[in-house]
């Protein structure tokens, strides 16, 4: 288990990144909605932010985790398919790695270079299987994310599986959330994150998990870590709950030195 570094009280932000917003197509031809963060001089390092299931970028606590990373890269926040702005149906995990490989390929065309991901819950095993499936990145982290499919051993998961299996749930995330649900079951499954994450090495990848996580708890994260090759490392965080709102500023700070041993620094003003 990684210690982690205590945060110095320098702010590591950078002040009123550009905004630029993407429209971008998968190769399944769903429309993802983007907004990338990026400092006025030109970088070549990224972070791409994979929101949780029902998660927006629009959610102030991504913008926070983007805004605490730009002294990194730039950053690229997305809707996944299904999800307020973009197009398409989600499919809570599945066919999500196309909208991931999207927003990546576009910032391979942009000129960036350095491209880490870092997943909450749903998306996070989506980036750990894009990383194992399509690879092309710098670095992966993955907060809260589950280790299998099908689980049912807390309530929150309990309940979220049988708001997604049947009309009515689909009905309120559709009003209530802006998330529309596909009614179709995986045909064929797709491979569980555990099962692929031996995959994703030599790329480096952090493993974070709260241990009071409401909806998957850390054996999820340890099945995981065990399943990686090196270099991995994993951090279990006490009193952390689940994903995204979680995340608190020194989890933050962690994130950024994390990343910026392992991706090139930006270049400073002379």
């Amino acid at each position: 288990m990684h210690d982690g570094v205590v945060s110095d009280a320098i702010d590591h932000s950078i002040a009123q990144p550009q905004e630029n917003r993407f429209w971008l197509t998968t190769s399944d031809g769903v429309g993802i909605d983007a907004v990338l963060l990026r400092a006025a001089a030109p970088r070549t390092t990224v972070v791409v932010l994979a929101n949780g299931f029902t998660g927006t970028y629009r959610s102030p606590h991504t913008r926070a985790v983007a805004q605490g990373l730009l002294s990194v890269g730039d950053v690229m926040t997305f809707d996944f398919r299904g999800h307020h702005g973009s197009g398409g149906r989600s499919t809570v995990g599945d066919a999500e790695i196309h909208d991931l490989e999207a927003v990546v390929g576009r910032l391979r065309a942009l000129g960036y270079t350095h491209i880490a991901t870092l997943g909450f819950s749903m998306g996070a095993a989506v980036a750990i299987r894009h990383a194992a499936i399509f690879g092309g990145v710098s670095a992966v982290v993955s907060v809260s994310a589950p280790s299998r499919w099908y689980y049912r051993g807390t309530r929150s998961m309990r309940l979220l599986t049988f708001g997604v299996g049947r009309s009515f749930g689909r009905a309120f995330l559709r009003r209530f959330r802006k998330v529309r649900v596909t009614d179709q079951r995986w045909n064929p499954t797709p491979a569980e994150p555990r099962e692929v994450a031996g995959e994703v090495a030599p790329v480096p990848l952090l493993v974070v998990h709260g241990d009071t996580d409401s909806y998957f708890p850390v054996s999820h994260a340890a099945s995981i870590h065990d399943a990686a090759r090196e270099p991995k490392d994993l951090w279990i965080i006490p009193g952390m709950g689940h994903a995204e709102r979680a995340v608190t500023p020194q989890l933050v700070d962690r994130l950024r030195v994390w990343l910026g041993e392992r991706l090139p620094q930006p270049e400073q003003p002379g």
